[in-house]
């Protein structure tokens, strides 16, 4: 059992600590301790300094689990609190490793949607997001790509890289035929509720709601990317199939049996002013959205770009269709980090967030401008 190597990570890791603007970055902008603790009550902080540092529930404190029922309109029941999004992935892909078993999954996509199912001996199909149709979910696509030995169907709205988002009569569609095959459909809702309206109206008209609304969906959410609290290390799945939650339950306690109790607590603190958190996510990413755009079509010549109708990122191409690497590589020479696309088996792309910095985005992007016109300058003269 191998795992492929993870490009993204790598390069992230090679370039973000020492890199002067971060715009390859798929959060919000970033909390502190402090600025989290300030939401919260007396008694929460109180609970939290003396909290004892053992094990939670493995299905997750009662507090947070409360607190996501709240916000997913759903029964505490169908709550599990996980250890990241990353653990609901390898939970689902885990129990979905049956002899002869396939998963279908958006591409390009997150880089564990393919390497768990691919290291897990699991046959993995794609339905792709392509530009040249606006990214968007091609429904029919994904149902020819489902047959008898189809175990989950995977959608991630909003998208990363791309910022797609599905409608609600999409997700209803899609609902529909994975219910009547008996194939789970996984919604992968870590961008959700974050959604632009100035272009929903051409798309999909109103920001979408989440798919926990469904009886036979499965959704998986956490607190990296919306709520851009990566630190705390934690995540949720809705589930309304109680033998589902058992098999969860069950699985989760081999791997990381329960959760940081710490992490739990500054999560339900968030949660329970998710108004304040995710509003602050919101703004910041509609207002670089507006600067981006005006940046984009300054560009044009030598960047494409469809806008993101949701989440945190944007996933803009290099014209010229070559490859993107080098562009990264000498973008982040000139202090700019983004990320190349052959991380998402798109090699003309990149990836570009425009959430995780507040005051410092408008220079950013000034710096960015900068690097494109002496890059297209030099390629001008190459030719």
């Amino acid at each position: 059992m191998q795992l492929k190597p993870f490009l993204l990570d790598m390069w992230l890791a090679a370039y973000e600590h020492d890199i002067e603007f971060n715009l390859a970055a798929s959060e919000g902008p970033r909390w502190t301790l402090n600025e989290i603790l300030s939401l919260a009550s007396e008694q929460q902080r109180e609970r939290f300094l003396n909290h004892k540092l053992a094990y939670s529930r493995p299905a997750g404190a009662d507090g947070l689990r409360a607190a996501i029922a709240d916000m997913q309109d759903v029964s505490v029941d169908t709550v599990q609190v996980v250890t990241g999004a990353s653990e609901a992935l390898l939970v689902l892909f885990w129990l979905a490793a049956e002899a002869g078993a396939n998963v279908v999954l958006p591409q390009p996509g997150y880089p564990p949607f393919s390497a768990l199912p691919e290291s897990l001996g699991i046959e993995t199909r794609y339905y792709s997001l392509r530009k040249e149709n606006e990214f968007r979910f091609d429904l029919d696509e994904i149902k020819r790509l489902a047959d008898r030995n189809t175990k989950l169907i995977l959608v991630n709205s909003p998208h990363n890289p791309t910022g797609a988002t599905i409608s609600d009569a999409e997700l209803d569609s899609l609902h529909e035929f994975t219910a009547s095959r008996e194939i789970q459909l996984v919604s992968d809702e870590v961008y959700h509720p974050i959604y632009h309206s100035q272009y929903h109206v051409q798309y999909h008209g109103q920001a979408t709601r989440s798919a926990s609304r469904l009886p036979h969906a499965t959704v998986i959410h956490d607190f990296s990317k919306a709520f851009p609290l990566s630190g705390v290390r934690t995540g949720w799945m809705i589930e309304h199939d109680p033998k589902r939650r058992e098999l969860y339950w069950n699985a989760r306690t081999y791997f990381s049996i329960s959760n940081n109790t710490a992490g739990e607590m500054l999560a339900e603190i968030a949660m329970r002013r998710r108004d304040i958190v995710l509003g602050k996510t919101q703004e910041t990413a509609t207002r670089n959205l507006r600067q981006l755009a005006s940046f984009m079509s300054e560009h044009g010549e030598t960047l494409g770009w469809i806008p993101p109708r949701g989440g945190l990122t944007a996933f803009p191409w290099l014209v010229s269709g070559e490859n993107s690497r080098a562009f990264c590589q000498a973008a982040a020479e000139q202090g700019v980090l983004l990320a190349p696309g052959d991380c998402w088996d798109a090699p003309s792309h990149f990836r570009l967030g425009f959430a995780a910095m507040t005051d410092k985005f408008p220079a950013a992007l000034a710096r960015l401008g900068e690097f494109v016109k002496s890059w297209s300058a030099a390629n001008v003269t190459k030719a």
